[in-house]
C-alpha cells in the first residue's frame, strides 16, 4: 500500500528504537523520543515492537491514505481527523475508503506516533530505520517527511491479515475500529521526573543538590531531539577549577555546563560529553519527559536504582498485558 504525503508537517521523521552498536564510531543512537508510545502503537497494529513509526512533533502531516490500511495513533493528542472525523488514540484503525488523514496542533503532549500494519518499507541503515537529521541518515533519505513523498508500507503477517479482516467487519465510515482502547499508561502524569544519582554528583555541594531537587526548572525554547535546555536556579561545582575528560553519555543524562543551567540529553544526544552529570533520568520516565513541551516546568525526585528498575518492570509488564489483550 502507498500513502501520499500532501504536507509533511512541522517535523515528522521515521523513528524506531534506535541505531545501536555504532557509538564507538561516533554514530548517534537516535530513535523515538517516546519509546513507550512507539512500542504501544506497534503492538496495536501487530508489528514487532522494534518497527519504525512516524514521529510527529507538536503537529503532524496531511496524508492521503488508502482503503484497507490499518494504523494506530499513540502518544500526544494531535487532534487527528480521518476524512474529517476525529480519530481515537490507542486503537487499531481500519481505513474503509481512500481518504485524508490530517492533524492539528498538540492539545496534550508534544510527540505523536503513527504506526502502520506492516511498517514502512525503507532500507535499514546500520540496522535501523531511524532518521538522524544532522547526518542525513536513515528514514526517508535522512530528512523530515517532505511534501509530495510517497510512503510504501510493508507486507502483512498472517496474524495481521486476521486483524485486518476483523477490523473491516466493524461498523462505521470512513474508518472502523474495535470498541476498546489501551490506556496511555500515565504518560501525561504531572508527577516529578524521577532521577538517580549522576556519576559526578559529588562534584556539587549539598546546597546545590538541594536546589536541584527542590526547585522547578523550565524547558526552554532552545530544546530539541538532542537535548532539553533548562532554566532555573543555577548549579555550581564545589571547586570551579574541576575539569573532566569527556566520557560516554546516555539518554536522560543531566549535564551541568559552565552557566549552571542543566541540559537533559535526549534521543539525538552526542556519544560523549565533557560536563559533569548531576543526575540521570530513570528509563521509565523518559517517555513522559519526551512528551513535555517548551515552557513546562519540571521537578526532579531522587529514587534508588532498585526503585528505577521496578518502575521499568511495571512499564514493560503494562506493554506485555497490552499485547496479550490485542491477541485475544
Amino acid at each position: 500500500m502507498k500513502i501520499q504525503v500532501k504536507k509533511g508537517g512541522p517535523l515528522t521523521t521515521l523513528q524506531d528504537q534506535g541505531r545501536y552498536g555504532f557509538q564507538k564510531f561516533g554514530v548517534l543512537v537516535s530513535g523515538a523520543m517516546d519509546l513507550f508510545s512507539l512500542k504501544l502503537g506497534n503492538i496495536l497494529v501487530g508489528n514487532d515492537e522494534k518497527e519504525a513509526a512516524l514521529e510527529m512533533t507538536m503537529s503532524g502531516p496531511f496524508l492521503k491514505v488508502p482503503a484497507g490500511l490499518v494504523f494506530a495513533l499513540t502518544g500526544a493528542d494531535l487532534s487527528a481527523k480521518l476524512g474529517g472525523k476525529p480519530v481515537p488514540l490507542n486503537r487499531a484503525i481500519y481505513v474503509k475508503e481512500d481518504t485524508t488523514l490530517s492533524f492539528g496542533f498538540a492539545v496534550r503532549g508534544a510527540r505523536g506516533y503513527l504506526s502502520v500494519a506492516g511498517g514502512f518499507d525503507v532500507p535499514l541503515v546500520m540496522n535501523s530505520k531511524s532518521t538522524y537529521l544532522r547526518a542525513k541518515l536513515g528514514g526517508f533519505g535522512g530528512a523530515p517527511l517532505q511534501d509530495g513523498a510517497e510512503l510504501e508500507t510493508g507486507t502483512l503477517s498472517a496474524e495481521q491479515e486476521k486483524l485486518t479482516a476483523a477490523l473491516s467487519k466493524a461498523g462505521g465510515k470512513p474508518f472502523s475500529t474495535f470498541g476498546w482502547s489501551i490506556p496511555d499508561g500515565n504518560l501525561f502524569a504531572t508527577d516529578p521526573i524521577r532521577v538517580t544519582q549522576g556519576l559526578q554528583a559529588d562534584w556539587f555541594d549539598n546546597d546545590t543538590l538541594y536546589a536541584f531537587l527542590e526547585n522547578p526548572y523550565t524547558i526552554t525554547a532552545q530544546s530539541d531531539r538532542m537535548g532539553y535546555r533548562l532554566s532555573g536556579t543555577p548549579l555550581h561545582y564545589k571547586d570551579s577549577s574541576l575539569e573532566m575528560i569527556s566520557e560516554p553519555v546516555t539518554f536522560g543524562s543531566i549535564q551541568v555546563p559552565a552557566d549552571g543551567n542543566p541540559i537533559i540529553l535526549m534521543a539525538d544526544r552526542q556519544t560523549t560529553g565533557g560536563y559533569a552529570k548531576i543526575a540521570q533520568v530513570i528509563q521509565a520516565d523518559l517517555p513522559r519527559l519526551a512528551q513535555m513541551k517548551p515552557g513546562q516546568k519540571i521537578y526532579f525526585e531522587p529514587v534508588t536504582l532498585t526503585a528505577a528498575e521496578q518502575a521499568l518492570e511495571r512499564q514493560e509488564q503494562f506493554l506485555a498485558d497490552a499485547k496479550a489483550m490485542v491477541k485475544r
